[in-house]
């Protein structure tokens, strides 16, 4: 599994549509091993990020609130809270 890709399942407040969309990117990125898509590749890579933000988007929606929220922050939050620091 990516380590770069975080737990965004019982994040407060809930994890954004932005959030979300780059843990997709980061996703596509490693099962394709295509880090900056080309010309040739950008149409699928596109369309499979899409597919996984959505599939990604409802699974969030249908899951039992959690206990306890992650350990970690996703990298967003993590650039948000090194700025307000």
């Amino acid at each position: 599994m990516c380590r770069n890709i975080t737990i965004l399942h019982g994040l407060e407040p809930d994890a954004s549509p932005e959030e979300i969309e780059a843990a997709a990117i980061q996703y596509v990125r490693k099962i394709s091993g295509v880090r900056v898509p080309s010309a040739k590749t950008t149409a699928a890579f596109d369309k499979a990020v899409e597919r996984v933000t959505a599939a990604t988007t409802d699974l969030l929606a249908e899951l039992p609130p959690r206990k306890q929220p992650p350990k970690t922050l996703p990298p967003l939050r993590r650039l948000k809270a090194a700025a307000s620091s």
